[in-house]
């Protein structure tokens, strides 16, 4: 009977195995099938992708349209003014919410529950609200046009990340801060010598996160910047994408060329990225 009783179990598991992975399965290829139609346009000719009916892999790879987009010089600029804009602001933005949350998180100090509610508070507010007036704001002084606009926000940190931080830090023992001030340590030094090397795992996803947003933003360059040159690789992109008309592998390609980046820096973060949004790995 016990026997019976634990194959039938163990029958009942493996279907409820199979089931799940067969779901998860078609799911992924229901999400990556239009990937893949992008990737095989990209490769056709003009004549084939226009072709009816639609056949999924090209009679020829062909690179025509990788070749133009990856030989214009505006491409590369547009690629370096994102950088500009993005990477500093990622590695200041994520260490001056991690300053704050260190003080939200451990440091007692009057009306901190007060403050902190107000910077839940304000990721509630959508952000068409100050769109308006930070665009007048910025264009009073002079800095429509600049990558200023883009990146002094972002250098105070971000209300999100704060919050991120602070739930990561609040598993960290109270016995770390202690040990920094009988060592002399002021909440400065404890935070850098100490609170830092900790939650390095969490530093590194908020600094990935944070350079998807930056990299794949269009609005923000869209409303502020207005001269080519100045122009960020979406811009760039989108650009080249409304010029290429009805020529389709030309837009698939500049699809594709668009997701390199972001592809190459997951590629290479994937495992830090998944155990710093992981928040069971730091126990009180």
């Amino acid at each position: 009977m016990k026997a019976s009783f634990l194959r039938n179990k163990n029958t009942t598991r493996a279907f409820v195995n199979i089931t799940a992975y067969i779901i998860l399965i078609f799911a992924c290829l229901l999400v990556l099938f239009p990937f893949m139609i992008i990737v095989s346009t990209s490769f056709k000719t003009l004549a084939e992708a226009q072709h009816l009916p639609f056949t999924f892999f090209p009679e020829e790879f062909v690179f025509d349209s990788y070749n133009e987009i990856l030989h214009d010089v505006k491409v590369w600029r547009g690629l370096l003014n994102t950088l500009i804009i993005v990477v500093p602001v990622m590695f200041v933005g994520v260490f001056v919410s991690s300053l704050a949350a260190f003080a939200f998180s451990k440091l007692n100090f009057k009306g901190k529950e007060v403050l902190f509610s107000i910077l839940l508070g304000s990721m509630m507010l959508p952000g068409v609200i100050t769109m308006t007036p930070a665009y007048v704001i910025y264009d009073y002084l002079g800095l429509t046009d600049t990558f200023f606009p883009l990146m002094v926000p972002g250098l105070f940190g971000t209300a999100a990340c704060t919050f991120f931080m602070r739930n990561y830090m609040s598993k960290l023992p109270k016995e770390l801060i202690e040990s920094g001030k009988v060592d002399g340590l002021n909440n400065f030094q404890i935070f850098v010598k100490i609170i830092l090397p900790i939650i390095k795992p969490a530093i590194v996803a908020q600094v990935i996160l944070w350079f998807f947003a930056g990299y794949n933003d269009y609005f923000g360059p869209m409303l502020y910047l207005n001269t080519q040159e100045n122009y960020t690789l979406q811009l760039v992109l989108t650009n080249i994408s409304s010029q290429a008309s009805a020529n389709m592998p030309k837009i698939m390609a500049t699809c594709i060329v668009s997701l390199i980046p972001a592809l190459i820096v997951y590629a290479i973060f994937q495992k830090q990225l998944i155990n710093g949004i992981s928040l069971n790995g730091v126990k009180k």
